[in-house]
């Protein structure tokens, strides 16, 4: 294989989920590998300060006023103030204030996915897809990604296509159980969504965030993800409907007669 086609692929987990790791376009691989090892490195250590499961991470640690955010790893204080910034656009539907604790877990592992890509990217890599427990990193392309139908298991409900960067963000209960609630009410959203898929070339950050928002707002996400500038939105509806935004149509991967 030449050089300049080859293509590395990974598999690692990490925040109690798998990422799947595609390199392409790999001209220096000593290079690109340890792009790739750094970028590994930071999802560990992300689990290491973000995880709600270790009693001691940093973020549990200032949930219990056991650590100042002063004396935080500045990759908390970063989170913290996207968090605070994705609370302020959504007006409130994303929140890490569930059940009176702290909890960023909505947007770190979309933030984590797309700031390893960017380490990939960085050492040289042509194209790049990281998928995070079905949230998906893209930068480079053309890459086609399949979103899971949640009422079909081992179905797909559509198949992204793009050229270019892209962050794929889906939210719902299909895969986890119901894990974001109606921050107004702190239960399981009323008459809400199957699930909801985000796409934002801004990146997974943000793709994430407004997935969070959009499941948790149920029926007022289509009209609030409209709204947004560069963001298009794809849900499932309990009864097997769909619904797009406007501009989603540019994304669905076109079938060959």
């Amino acid at each position: 294989m030449a050089s300049d086609t080859a293509r590395l692929r990974h598999v690692e987990e990490s925040m109690g989920t798998v990422f799947s790791f595609d390199i392409r376009g790999v001209r220096d691989e000593p290079r690109v590998r340890a792009g790739l090892h750094a970028a590994v490195a930071s999802l560990h250590h992300a689990d290491e300060l973000f995880s709600p499961f270790r009693p001691d991470s940093q973020i549990l640690r200032l949930g219990r006023g056991e650590l100042a955010l002063s004396a935080c790893a500045r990759e908390v204080v970063e989170v913290l103030e996207l968090c605070a910034a994705a609370e302020r656009e959504s007006a409130g539907w994303f929140t890490t204030r569930y059940a009176g604790g702290l909890d960023p877990t909505g947007l770190v592992k979309g933030w984590a996915v797309e700031r390893a890509v960017r380490m990939i990217a960085s050492s040289g890599a042509g194209s790049v897809c990281l998928n995070g427990g079905g949230d998906i990193q893209l930068l480079g392309g053309p890459w086609r990604v399949g979103i899971s139908d949640p009422l079909r298991p081992g179905g797909l409900a559509t198949v992204i296509e793009t050229a270019h960067g892209l962050g794929v963000a889906t939210s719902g209960p299909a895969e986890r159980g119901c894990h974001v609630l109606d921050p107004y009410t702190g239960r399981p959203p009323v008459g809400g969504l199957a699930s909801v898929t985000v796409v934002c070339p801004e990146g997974l950050t943000m793709a994430d965030t407004r997935a969070t928002a959009a499941y948790a707002m149920g029926a007022r996400a289509r009209g609030w993800l409209e709204e947004l500038p560069g963001t298009e939105g794809f849900a499932v509806l309990p009864d097997g409907r769909t619904w797009t935004t406007s501009g989603f149509h540019r994304y669905v991967a076109k079938v060959s007669a």
